[in-house]
């Protein structure tokens, strides 16, 4: 396995471009991305029983065969009624009539403010727009990537290659995700793209086992989206056989596919709104591993801690107490909590009792950039990890005035 500079025109058959359309003011709001032969699909969406639109007409269809995405930003298509499902419908026919296949052939993705009908006269335009401009260079993957941007400060991309089936093999994605991150999925949207040749069914299983400690594993605010989709598409242009078995071929690409969900979820967790920091959270030594994401997951989910870690405050009670309110069951006289990052580490907890510590030496450590919190159960076997921010000031401003 091997991180190579590219984004999702790197794997072969794919095109992509991005494009300002007029969804937002001055700003790249459109991406497509095109397989050249029509793609095994495989898609993971929100759990919010509030859909959006685009999120709906992907679920009806993400069993087809694939030939393209469209997606905007600036807008999220999302309780738009009757008409938000036929604009959804309509964008979809729009970018068919271009490749020449049919509008199920045609997922659509939507991000941005709810409650607002989408500007279809610059939707449907802007499909014909953004297709005149894709192609299968660098630059191009990365328009389509700065297009699904909303209040993302960076780009979100990746590249990796494999060797699979004496074939060389390439899984590339993109995301978007900076606020509205929540467990379960969140306001974000991925898009993957690989040449390997992978059946639904598997594809469909890789895909769904990945989610569970990646993007399941990420928290920025605790509310959870309308519209958070992540999509993989599969050409077979690689030409490698079929994985149609969980063998070793099967192994091999879930783990290639595991490694680009991973790269692309830490980097929404650490693109949080208003973030100055990362946070990891590993929870060790526990029972069996739901209880240990549990556990991980509460404590870069709680509001009290991300706001200490901002203020660099080695406030350990904060992660024991969010341990505490997981639901998972441990013996808190058994747990041991040490704070660390590039400047040190410090033992705060050690098998339930309280450290005194240096509270200039943990300071330092929580001025770097990223924070690891790692809590010992030393109650079994299991572990997981999970990604946050710390809670900013920059937060409440940004969502102060979100839709202005």
């Amino acid at each position: 396995m091997e991180f190579v500079k590219g984004n999702t025109v790197s794997p072969k058959g794919f095109l992509a471009g991005g494009a300002q359309v007029g969804i937002k003011k001055g700003k790249e709001d459109m991406a497509l991305i095109i397989s050249k032969v029509p793609a095994n699909a495989a898609g993971v969406f929100t759990t919010n029983v509030v859909k959006a639109a685009p999120v709906l007409w992907d679920i009806k269809n993400i069993e087809n065969k694939i030939s393209g995405i469209v997606a905007n930003s600036g807008n999220a298509n999302a309780c738009t009624g009757e008409k938000g499902l036929k604009d959804a419908e309509d964008t979809a026919e729009k970018l068919a009539k271009n490749i020449g296949v049919n509008k199920e052939n045609i997922l659509v993705c939507s991000t941005g403010v709810i409650g607002v009908n989408l500007p279809m006269d610059a939707v449907l335009s802007g499909v014909d727009k953004v297709y005149a401009l894709v192609g299968d260079s660098f630059e191009k993957g990365e328009n389509a990537a700065k297009a699904i941007m909303t209040t993302d400060t960076v780009k979100k991309t990746v590249c990796i290659k494999e060797n699979i089936g004496g074939k060389e093999i390439t899984l590339a994605g993109m995301a978007k995700g900076s606020g509205m991150i929540n467990p379960n999925m969140a306001t974000m949207l991925c898009f993957i793209t690989t040449d390997a040749a992978i059946s639904r069914k598997l594809l469909d299983r890789a895909l769904k086992e990945a989610v569970l400690d990646t993007f399941n594993m990420i928290c920025v605010d605790g509310d959870m989206s309308t519209n958070d989709t992540v999509l993989v598409l599969a050409n077979g242009c690689a030409e490698n056989k079929e994985i149609t078995e969980e063998d070793a071929d099967y192994e091999a690409f879930k783990a290639t596919l595991f490694a680009v969900m991973k790269d692309l979820a830490v980097k929404c967790a650490k693109d949080g709104e208003g973030a100055t920091k990362l946070i990891e959270a590993k929870a060790l030594g526990v029972k069996n591993k739901e209880e240990a994401r549990k556990i991980a997951l509460s404590v870069v989910s709680s509001n009290l801690l991300k706001a200490a870690i901002f203020g660099e405050d080695a406030n350990w009670g904060r992660a024991l107490c969010a341990m505490g309110y997981s639901g998972a069951d441990f013996d808190p006289m058994k747990v041991t909590i040490v704070f660390k990052s590039e400047k040190g580490e410090i033992t705060l907890m050690d098998e339930g009792v309280p450290i005194v510590f240096d509270e200039d030496k943990a300071a330092t450590i929580l001025s770097a950039d990223k924070i690891n919190i790692d809590m010992y159960l030393n109650q079994g076997e299991s572990e997981a990890t999970a990604w946050g921010c710390d809670l900013t000031y920059e937060y409440v401003k940004i969502n102060g005035d979100y839709r202005s």
